[in-house]
């Protein structure tokens, strides 16, 4: 449940902060915590769908289209949600865009989720010594 609820706090402020950022994406207080709810519930079951439909075009564009069905998700929640406004596609992609950077590193700061995000700092390792040569060598 303690999961549940963090992941639910994570989502609701991310899209507050894409609706603060991207215009065209409106919202009321209430509208705000019933669209993270709903982005989570159709998350959980129609984004699977969705991406396995979606398979080949998935491969083909090396998993943008990706970006394509969280904007989708996010116009529908918009569609659904009257305290909750998504004005086109173009606002519900930024908007995404930004849902889904603002969470991976929330969960990454939060350590919660799936997702990791690893920065590493300091001197590159050493290199190995020169070879001189010593493979095999064929004599002709």
């Amino acid at each position: 449940m303690l999961s549940f609820l963090k992941q639910w706090l994570i989502t609701t402020v991310a899209v507050w902060l894409a609706a603060v950022i991207v215009p065209g994406i409106h919202y009321t207080s209430s509208g705000l915590f019933l669209a993270a709810l709903a982005l989570g519930l159709l998350n959980a079951f129609v984004r699977p769908v969705m991406v396995v439909l979606s398979l080949p075009l998935l491969i083909f564009t090396l998993g943008l289209f990706m970006l394509v069905i969280n904007a989708l998700l996010l116009w529908a929640v918009g569609l659904v949600l009257k305290d909750f406004r998504v004005d086109g596609f173009a606002p519900a992609f930024w908007g995404s865009l930004i849902i889904s950077m603002t969470s991976l590193i929330l969960n990454s700061l939060t350590k919660s989720g799936s997702s990791r995000l690893e920065f590493h700092a300091g001197k590159p390792p050493p290199r190995p010594p020169p070879d001189d040569g010593g493979g095999p060598i064929i004599d002709v």
